[in-house]
């Protein structure tokens, strides 16, 4: 068999880590021919594509980012009305002519929405769950998403020393895109007072009471994680960091940790859960299992059909265990 590999959407930590668990798994296992395809499904439309081998693949288990380069490249996203510009028709010849018996598409909901729908104009695909957002609906947890934790509780350990010494209230924005999945662990890892998620929403009132009476309390300080994909009237952090001070009359002041999250290389963690789903994602192949996406179920790799994971997203359950033990602990989620 010869199989492609290709990453699309945006970077974090661990591709590079499952595309050698999926390469080398297909080269010292199965004999398969492997190739890398460039740049996402900007690849496969101009058949820009490496022949890897085991040394291609050797020292890139602990590299962030992507050997392969990724791109945003949705082919099947219609330029007009009732046009889709052929970009799927061209695909699929290319992946004819260059031979392959399946592609596994590493990426995020969009991808795997992709990947889904390659599968059903005749391309045998595998789909692997990546984002550090952790909300690729099927799965248990993604590659990417403990690295992301790993980097925010840190920055968050920092702001407590510098909020405490200053007596400030710090506000740092985390990604996630719709989700809270982030927030939500760094918040409850770094110690954070208050926790604000999509999911739940917020209270202004109740945040600024929140940081009220802890300084009555004798903490004249506080930590507020927030996700990035909160509605917050428009004015973002500015704005919001007003409404605090103008209601409590501590000072303010305010940290996007941004791309940083998706940079670096991944955690141990990340590492080996990487290499699970991509080594698995091979075994799918080789038992021509194809139109699926590899999960993780408890501590179980398995696989779903790309049908129950195409236009569906993960979010953070209002009962989650952390949330209530959060509140248990008197720790704010501004709801």
């Amino acid at each position: 068999m010869r199989i492609g590999i290709l990453s699309s959407g945006g970077d974090c930590p661990g591709i590079n880590a499952t595309i050698r668990g999926v390469g080398k798994t297909a080269l010292m296992r199965y004999g398969m021919d492997v190739v890398g395809i460039h740049n996402g499904f900007t690849g496969l439309l101009n058949k820009d594509i490496e022949v890897f081998t085991e040394r291609t693949l050797s020292g890139i288990l602990n590299l962030g980012g992507t050997i392969l380069g990724t791109s945003r490249e949705k082919p099947f996203k219609k330029l007009l009305e009732a046009d889709d510009d052929g970009k799927p028709d061209l695909i699929y010849q290319n992946y004819r002519e260059l031979g392959l018996d399946c592609v596994v598409c590493i990426g995020g909901n969009g991808t795997q929405k992709t990947a889904y729908k390659l599968s059903q104009i005749g391309l045998n695909v595998v789909g692997i769950p990546k984002t550090i957002d952790n909300d690729v609906f099927g799965t248990d947890i993604t590659f990417g998403f403990d690295s992301a934790v790993n980097i925010a509780t840190e920055a968050i350990d920092r702001l407590h020393s510098t909020a405490s010494s200053h007596k400030r209230v710090m506000v740092m924005e985390v990604m996630g895109h719709k989700a809270g999945w982030i927030a939500l662990y760094a918040g409850m890892a770094g110690g954070a007072d208050i926790i604000l998620i999509p999911e739940l929403g917020f209270d202004m009132k109740k945040v600024n009471a929140k940081i009220k009476e802890r300084e009555k309390s004798g903490k004249p300080y506080s930590i507020v994680v927030m996700a990035e994909g909160l509605n917050i009237n428009g004015n973002r952090l500015s704005g919001f960091a007003e409404a605090i001070e103008k209601a409590t009359r501590i000072e303010v002041r305010t940290t996007v940790l941004g791309y940083v999250q998706r940079g670096g290389n991944p955690s141990p963690f990340d590492r080996n859960l990487a290499t699970r789903l991509g080594g698995h994602a091979t075994d799918t192949i080789a038992e021509q299992s194809f139109g699926r996406m590899v999960c993780m179920k408890g501590d179980t790799v398995s696989s779903i059909p790309l049908s129950e994971v195409a236009g569906k997203i993960k979010l953070v359950p209002e009962n989650h265990d952390l949330i209530h033990q959060g509140l248990n602990m008197g720790i704010s989620f501004g709801a």
